[in-house]
């Protein structure tokens, strides 16, 4: 199988190399912020649009299964067609999309153009980053991957407070909106500065392997995203998807290794960094969107902040990453890539384990240290780990590498936040139980002149106050066990960064073959 090779003006700087850069960046920050943007919004989306709660959540759901069945062909398809295609469609696709969910007047129409934008903005990641490692040589890409990785990891975090900033300024249609500029900037400039990618006209699709793929990945998908409101396998409709979600995957790897030329080249399993590099990216995408999940409605529901101001805390966490990226790209000649991860893995670990004392008393200072420290962690691990993954990879396999990278962080990210909010809701009703267990008339503090004289337990308001003051103890104790599962995950994916090879050494080679050339020339 012949596979796309790089672009001919691929790890040569100047400014054709700058500005594809530039292209790559803004069609990150685009799907990046789409991930998240909205959410804010759905309630104000809600009454526009006349949609129940359950039609409601399909706006989120119809982009975030759209997004996950078509990561997994990028790879075949930039080979098959030219990734400058590929990627000038996408991005035309994905800023069009955007525009016709702006103008939505039904929730069909929203749902149909979010499913549009998931299936147009599956390749942007991928395709941004595999354009971004043939842009810069090997002793570049660090430098490249901490660029790069700022819209991939700043997008997420800035999303909610930009959404928020923007729904209750002007309204929530100025949400989807915001991706014209990006758009029009991501499309001029491929067009104009990015090199075709050579194609194979003879490559054929794996439909049987697709479609496989897709049914357990969408079964899935709707599962993860569904189950918390369905109760999980007590609905038959989660069984179901489950059931299908099974079969689908069976089938789909059983095909994958009989076959001949699957849709899946699982010759980049073969390859020790790679394999890493997945490890640790579907733990990057866990801890990410799980926690981010958490800490929204954390400020605003426990300590009461309004949602801008949640949003401005939120974002101190981005202001963490950006300084870990900035180092991490100079660093990485010196310090090993397995010693940085790891030490990022802990760095997150700790954050989370000062997380799991918040209390609604928890002050302005402690929030913005912690974000920030938590921010810094995952800078540490995701610029050696982006850089790291394709360190021995070869080069026709990395455009199979990005979407198999995207995907895994994506189908992560989709079971942390599923997992953390069942678990959010299943630990409030264990916690509230345990409390009012041991809350009675009987009890000697309730019998303190002081307390009883404010919350008397024999009248209706006396019982009513209480209540109120077990919920409120009962949610804090659940985040807190959210968060300390989390911490532990965490905390036990850090040695797997022995599992990933020597990088100073590879990247020292590359440079001494860089600079030989150089010379040569």
């Amino acid at each position: 199988m012949t596979a796309a090779a790089p672009a001919s003006t691929a790890a040569v700087p100047g400014f054709r190399r700058n500005m594809v850069t530039i292209c790559a960046m803004t069609a990150t920050i685009m799907q990046a912020l789409d991930t998240t943007i909205a959410n804010v919004a759905l309630p104000y989306m809600q009454g526009t649009l006349s949609a129940s709660q359950d039609q409601i959540n399909w706006v989120l759901t119809s982009y975030i299964v759209a997004a996950a069945i078509m990561t997994a062909p990028v790879g075949w398809i930039a080979n098959r067609f030219g990734r400058k295609k590929v990627f000038i469609v996408c991005s035309a696709g994905f800023t069009i999309a955007s525009v016709m969910c702006g103008l939505a007047q039904d929730i069909t129409q929203m749902v149909l153009f979010r499913l549009l934008q998931g299936v147009f903005g599956a390749a942007l990641v991928p395709l941004s980053q595999a354009v971004m490692l043939d842009s810069y040589a090997l002793h570049e890409r660090a430098k490249a991957m901490s660029i790069w990785g700022m819209g991939v990891m700043l997008g997420p975090i800035m999303g909610p407070s930009l959404g928020a900033w923007l729904t209750e300024t002007y309204s929530w249609h100025r949400v989807f909106f915001v991706n014209i500029p990006f758009g029009i900037v991501t499309v001029a400039g491929l067009i104009i500065f990015m090199d075709e990618t050579k194609t194979d006209s003879e490559m054929k699709f794996d439909w049987f392997g697709f479609g496989a793929l897709a049914i357990g990945i969408g079964a899935m998908q709707v599962a993860l995203d569904r189950g918390e409101q369905l109760g999980w396998l007590e609905s038959p409709e989660i069984v179901a998807e489950t059931i299908l979600s099974i079969v689908g995957f069976y089938y789909f790897f059983a095909h994958s290794f009989t076959t001949k030329r699957p849709f899946i080249q699982f010759e980049i399993f073969k390859d020790r960094n790679f394999i890493g590099g997945c490890v640790f990216m579907a733990v990057m995408g866990l801890v990410l969107y799980s926690t981010m999940a958490l800490a929204s409605p954390y400020l605003q529901n426990v300590i009461g902040y309004p949602i801008l101001t949640a949003g401005l805390l939120l974002a101190t966490r981005g202001l963490g990453t950006f300084v870990a990226m900035m180092l991490v790209g100079r660093v990485m000649k010196y310090i090993e890539a397995r010693t940085l991860i790891a030490s990022g893995m802990l760095l997150m670990s700790a954050s989370l384990y000062l997380m799991t004392g918040w209390t609604d008393q928890t002050g302005v200072p402690t929030i913005i240290i912690v974000s920030i420290a938590q921010g810094f962690g995952l800078g540490l691990v995701f610029v050696p780990l982006s850089t790291v993954a394709f360190l021995t990879l070869p080069n026709h396999l990395r455009t199979d590498g990005t979407s198999m990278l995207t995907l895994m962080r994506n189908v992560a990210s989709s079971v942390g936040i599923s997992v953390v909010t069942a678990k959010l809701t299943e630990g409030g009703r264990e916690a509230y139980a345990i409390i009012n267990e041991n809350v009675t008339p009987f009890n000697k503090p309730m019998q303190m002149p002081d307390v009883a004289g404010i919350i008397n337990m024999g009248t209706d308001a006396g019982r009513a106050m209480m209540d109120v003051m077990i919920s409120a103890q009962a949610q804090i104790i659940a985040f807190s066990w959210d968060y300390q599962m989390v911490m532990i995950i965490t905390l036990c994916a850090a040695p797997l960064a022995i599992m990933i090879g020597s990088s100073k050494a590879a990247l020292r080679k590359q440079s001494q073959a860089s600079d030989h050339a150089a010379v040569m020339d």
